[in-house]
């Protein structure tokens, strides 16, 4: 008896999107954007051709985490170390330099799409239960053009039967138009900043923007970013009557970018993008709204803890000045 076989073309099985993940391409009036499929990035946004953020290439592994969604929680937990519900975890150290575990667990993931239109398109990822982060968490997020610009929705679900610690956030790089970081204005209406540790970043105190320590991280009144150097989170935001928070950059010549958000993003991470390589510093400002602190998971503040089979959203929005 002879057993009979069907050739198959190596190439049939070949994944041949590009290599920052599947490309999906919106378009609504004068604005712009694509999203690649790892880490659910916000690959470019562009309104009347202006970049609103700095882009990257989609084949191009995406730089650090430019554009990425953060979860199951955005910024660092130190050393990688937390104890929740009284077990304690160790997660991977992602930040080899400093010692640290960065920016979650679903930023290099392969998300989903899972619902897209013209103007619209929704990625999904289960981030699966784990050594260092024993849980099982659905995160959903969803990019949508309209007049007012991007905006983003995120759902997260606890698939799991315990409680499960999360925190999310996003890491666009806004672009006010020509020039730099330096030459750009913020307004920041943050009354309150984390100080680091120098070298490693870790958190120290809460203080005050207005003193005479900290009065160079005081963005309430619009200025001129300078050769300020920023890499800190704030909070005690001040919010319109919508209970919204905006923050805004703006160049000389009066192009601009503004970010705002509503409840349940009480923080706010900026860094000024300092980099040694000279064609590579500070050309966008990190704008981070997120939900909780950096090191949350080992100091509890603000830490969002998922209830399984209840959802939590978030959402803010991206727009030209």
């Amino acid at each position: 008896m002879t057993e009979s076989t069907s050739a198959v073309s190596p190439s049939a099985s070949v994944d041949r999107r590009p290599i920052s993940g599947r490309r999906v391409d919106l378009e609504h009036g004068a604005y712009t954007a694509s999203i690649a499929s790892v880490g659910a990035s916000l690959r470019f946004l562009r309104h009347d051709g202006r970049d609103l953020v700095v882009p990257f290439d989609a084949e191009e592994v995406r730089p650090a985490f430019r554009g990425a969604m953060l979860a199951p929680w955005p910024n660092r937990v130190v050393d990688g170390r937390y104890t929740f519900a009284g077990v304690d975890h160790q997660l991977a150290l992602t930040e080899p330099a400093r010692g640290h575990a960065l920016h979650g667990l679903a930023a290099w993931s392969e998300w989903e799409l899972v619902a897209s239109s013209a103007a619209s398109a929704a990625f999904r990822v289960v981030i699966e239960a784990q050594e260092g982060y024993p849980f099982r968490v659905q995160v959903t997020a969803t990019y949508t053009l309209d007049d007012d610009g991007l905006h983003t929705d995120v759902e997260a679900l606890n698939l799991g039967d315990v409680d499960a610690p999360y925190g999310t956030g996003p890491h666009p790089y806004l672009v006010a138009g020509e020039g730099r970081v330096d030459d750009w204005t913020l307004e920041l209406p943050a009354a309150e900043v984390l100080t680091v540790t120098p070298d490693r970043l870790i958190p120290v105190s809460l203080e005050p923007v207005d003193t005479e320590a900290t009065e160079h991280f005081d963005f309430r009144a619009p200025r001129t970013i300078g050769d300020t150097f920023i890499d800190h989170a704030y909070t005690a935001l001040d919010r319109d009557v919508d209970g919204r928070v905006t923050v805004r950059v703006t160049t000389p010549s009066g192009s601009g970018v503004a970010m705002h958000w509503g409840d349940g993003l009480p923080w706010v991470q900026v860094h000024t993008a300092d980099q040694p390589v000279a064609e590579l510093n500070r050309l966008g400002l990190a704008v981070e709204p997120m939900t909780c602190p950096p090191d949350a998971f080992s100091t509890g503040t603000d830490l969002v803890v998922l209830a399984p089979n209840t959802p939590h959203r978030v959402s803010w929005t991206i727009a030209a000045l």
